[in-house]
């Protein structure tokens, strides 16, 4: 896709079609400050580049019926959310529904050679079943911090050998389409801003625990990155004074003490010293413990489970409490993969949050668990690389 929006109606026009789906002239007209005659010019120019189209007559208002026009239908974005040991890809229309949605294990240490190869494998497979025959753009998000302007990964503790590879422009090559990329994080709050939990609020944050934890930090309306793309970085927040060592090279951050990584290292522990006979079942049928194996021994009613997940959440909330009381934020979103730990987790955060914040910060403020699942990240992807696209060229 070529075309983009000539000016600021128009890109407002764009967005208010995206995440309001088709609505008539006259309903936009309510929406952005233009007369009627400037309205009918601006929305005329969008209909020549093709990027929006009539869809019929609307709603009469009383006197000449208005016509409704929508996001061209045609319209593909690719969305693709690469995590520390997971892949997912999906196709969507302009208005951000999921047409597809592909996910698969990888490991991010692979580098971004073999990542690539099969996101690229992911994608096509994608298109060859029908729903997407060519790309207009697409949204990338790796779990490291990400120098936005360039689409580049900066110095990424869990991505040894991406440093400084060109992602946005290697894979705008592949694809042969415009790509953006962000970080993981960033791009699970963009869609649960757009499609989930967060759909009404203006200042947010929303915690991402996976293999790692970081933040993505919404502020009206807008991702705050940062000056070097490392807003967020919240696992490397010190928790215990000399504590454990982490794998950034400092000791007591919380990602040592909790994370996918952290969590399945101390139920192996518990298993093998005899504080879980669940665990120690699950380590020898399997040969290994992951964080989903503490979520099943939890439910079984396990103690040690339990105590583990209780632990890594009053140690999380220790450091959201501290957020809370610098960011003041309307909403806090749990997400990730160690969400399967569920409302044993979430009442933990929670609990030390509320304790240790103050009133005025905690008085009205919801802690939630994301609505979106794995699919927030490819929404996001899709909402950053749409922003893109409808913003004046």
């Amino acid at each position: 896709m070529t075309a983009r929006p000539a000016n600021t109606h128009q890109a407002r026009l764009l967005h208010l079609l995206r995440d309001g789906g088709p609505n008539s002239r006259a309903q936009l007209g309510d929406q952005v400050d233009l007369s009627r005659s400037k309205l009918a010019v601006e929305v005329d120019r969008l209909l020549d580049t093709g990027l929006v189209v009539a869809d019929g007559l609307a709603a009469s208002r009383g006197g000449r019926r208005s016509h409704n026009i929508r996001l061209a239908p045609t319209l593909r974005f690719l969305g693709v959310d690469i995590g520390a040991t997971s892949v997912d890809v999906a196709v969507t229309n302009a208005e951000l529904e999921v047409f597809g949605h592909l996910t698969q294990p990888m490991d991010v240490r692979e580098g971004p050679v073999a990542v690539f190869e099969q996101v690229l494998a992911m994608a096509a497979k994608l298109r060859d079943s029908g729903v997407a025959d060519a790309l207009d753009g697409a949204g990338i998000g790796v779990p490291g911090p990400v120098r936005f302007p360039e689409g580049i990964p900066v110095a990424p503790p869990i991505m040894p050998g991406w440093d400084g590879f060109p992602v946005r422009e290697a894979l705008s090559q592949e694809l042969g389409c415009p790509v953006m990329v962000d970080n993981d994080v960033n791009l699970m709050a963009m869609g649960e801003q757009h499609a989930g939990v967060a759909r009404s609020v203006q200042d947010f944050l929303c915690v991402k625990i996976g293999t790692g934890i970081g933040c993505g930090i919404v502020v009206g309306g807008q991702v705050y990155r940062g000056t070097t793309g490392s807003a967020g970085d919240i696992g490397h927040i010190q928790v215990e004074p000399e504590g454990r060592p982490c794998a950034c090279g400092n000791r007591g951050c919380l990602e040592a003490y909790f994370g996918g990584s952290a969590l399945a290292r101390d139920a192996e522990a518990a298993a093998v010293n005899g504080q879980s006979p669940e665990l120690a079942a699950i380590l020898e049928s399997a040969g290994r413990l992951a964080a989903s194996d503490v979520a099943s021994a939890a439910a079984a009613g396990d103690p040690a489970a339990l105590d583990l997940i209780r632990a890594g959440g009053a140690r999380t909330g220790q450091v959201i409490a501290g957020l809370v009381s610098f960011f003041n934020p309307g909403l806090v979103v749990i997400g990730g993969g160690v969400t399967g730990l569920g409302h044993t987790l979430l009442a933990s955060i929670r609990t030390q949050v509320y304790r240790q914040s103050l009133p005025l910060a905690t008085g009205n403020l919801p802690i939630v668990l994301g609505e979106l699942g794995s699919a927030a990240g490819v929404i996001g992807a899709a909402r950053l690389i749409s922003d893109h696209l409808f913003s004046p060229a």
